[in-house]
């Protein structure tokens, strides 16, 4: 990819494009994902002062500096914490050049990274519908092929944010992937109703190398409605961790849509390919029925935000009523309950431990007690 190509960027002629994001709605955003990825406040805070536009690249503006601060970072030698500085400059989505050089640096960091460090991650490319989407994997054998973990971000994270968890994934006997939902980072896929397909492409390529009669979906925020849709249809799912997971009244809602942050309604509208003023309208026919949510027949277990400003609480109820194996972790936090994060993550690979009839005891035994820690270190905050 070279600066001037930006897979499923906006055109001037876009709603919303031309003006950049609401910078305050911006940085409070990119704060989440900044300690998603274990950044220093003390080290990023100062960053986001310095940035006063949304828009350009130059001195000042979101992508500059993020791209420099990743720079500073690489020539360092540190090469994935410059990886994660330029993922957050191309955050939320690829919109011009700069956002387009922060993508490419991010992705160049993070290949440089896995190898370096001899991590056992390894690119695979996965084709979905004649369309090549790469993916990072781990711990894929066809001589003794583990259970399949495949782990999916949001609308606004890509596979580098996440893919240097796999080492950990494969520390439990599982074989792991990392993917992107379509429109974000290096998939060029559009998001759409029938993007399901995405999941099932990447258990067709895997198998073989893989059991993916025995998969599980860590599919966090948006990912995890795909992830359901994916099980309804798809029986070599066995079960599915999510986290802030819209499920139908996000979609039908208008009054609550009115409300929901500008960063998700235009980002999406960029993923979907429509204007920002009409991607609800859009969206409606996603929501996930009663009837469908009583016929998964594959255990849920899902964290929830109590102040959630994205996803409504109707959502949350819904799949209480209807869920018959639903494991619930609520926070009082906003979307991904960011202020929760140790808690959130060992929570999620035990959830998965728990679904498998295959789990090692010990190593499920030794995340209790990391839950357990962790929500005591959280208490004492």
């Amino acid at each position: 990819m070279t600066d001037t190509t930006i897979p499923g960027a906006t055109t001037a002629s876009d709603e919303g494009s031309g003006r950049g994001n609401d910078l305050d709605e911006l940085k409070r955003f990119v704060v989440a994902h900044a300690i998603s990825q274990n950044l220093p406040a003390d080290h990023y805070a100062p960053l986001l002062d310095r940035i006063t536009t949304d828009t350009g690249d130059a001195p000042g503006s979101w992508a500059y500096e993020w791209i420099r601060a990743g720079d500073e970072l690489d020539a360092a030698g540190q090469t994935l914490a410059a990886g994660q500085y330029h993922v957050l400059g191309r955050f939320p989505f690829v919109d011009g050049p700069g956002r387009a050089r922060a993508l490419e640096r991010s992705v160049d960091a993070f290949d440089r990274w896995r190898k370096a460090e001899d991590t056992g991650i390894e690119p695979q490319t996965v084709d979905v519908d004649g369309v090549p989407v790469r993916i990072w994997t781990a711990g894929l054998s066809a001589e003794e092929p583990r259970p399949l973990l495949v782990l999916t971000g949001g609308i606004v994270s890509t596979k580098e944010q996440w893919g240097p968890l796999l080492p950990q994934l494969t520390s439990l006997g599982l074989a792991g992937a990392v993917a992107e939902l379509p429109g974000v980072g290096e998939n060029v896929l559009r998001y759409e109703r029938g993007s399901t397909r995405l999941f099932t492409a990447i258990l067709d390529t895997l198998d073989g190398r893989a059991d993916v009669s025995r998969t599980y979906l860590l599919a966090l925020s948006f990912s995890g409605h795909l992830a359901l849709r994916t099980a309804l249809a798809d029986p070599r799912i066995r079960g599915i961790v999510g986290n802030g997971t819209p499920v139908h009244d996000f979609f039908t809602d208008s009054a609550w849509q009115r409300n929901v942050p500008r960063i998700t309604r235009d980002t999406l509208a960029h993923l979907v390919g429509v204007p920002a003023g009409t991607v609800y309208a859009q969206l409606r026919d996603w929501a996930i029925g009663d009837d469908e949510l009583r016929a998964l027949d594959v255990p849920f277990a899902t964290v929830s935000a109590l102040r959630d400003e994205i996803v409504p609480p109707g959502d949350t109820a819904r799949l209480r009523r209807h869920v018959s194996d639903l494991r619930l972790l609520e926070h009082d936090d906003v979307h991904g309950a960011p202020g929760h994060l140790a808690e959130t993550k060992v929570w999620s690979l035990l959830a998965v431990q728990r679904m498998r009839p295959d789990a090692d005891p010990a190593i499920t035994a030794g995340l209790v007690a990391a839950v357990e820690a962790a929500r005591a270190a959280g208490a004492t905050r």
